[in-house]
């Protein structure tokens, strides 16, 4: 389900975690108490942040999502993992620079409908 050849690639991104990467990594998923992981890979993809058991994708978007290519391609990748059942949370560096707390709450919400659609299935 991954491409061997990004491992390289993401774990130097893994060494060079953009400022919001690092707040969201450092102040709130490395002490969730369900697992994630920064850049992983997945299928052709890096995905930011990913929790295997609530299968939920974390991406923190720069200026560089904002423009017609990359808004396609980004939708294409989000049909793309969602095909492996995988949900994908977009956020902006605005979001974690102005509501990081509002970011976090959402997040932990999710992963809490997440994991109980799953006990429920």
């Amino acid at each position: 389900m991954y491409n061997k050849k990004l491992i390289p690639c993401a774990k130097k991104l893994r060494k060079q975690m953009t400022k919001q990467e690092k707040q969201l990594w450092y102040d709130f998923l490395v002490s969730y108490p369900i697992r994630f992981q920064r850049q992983k890979t997945i299928d052709n993809f890096i995905a930011d942040f990913y929790c295997f058991r609530a299968k939920l994708i974390i991406e923190i978007d720069g200026s560089q999502h904002y423009n017609d290519a990359e808004i396609l391609y980004d939708k294409q990748r989000t049909e793309i993992l969602n095909a492996y059942h995988l949900e994908v949370l977009r956020f902006s560096n605005y979001d974690i620079d102005s509501n990081f707390t509002g970011v976090c709450t959402l997040i932990d919400n999710k992963i809490k409908e997440r994991l109980c659609k799953d006990s429920t299935s």
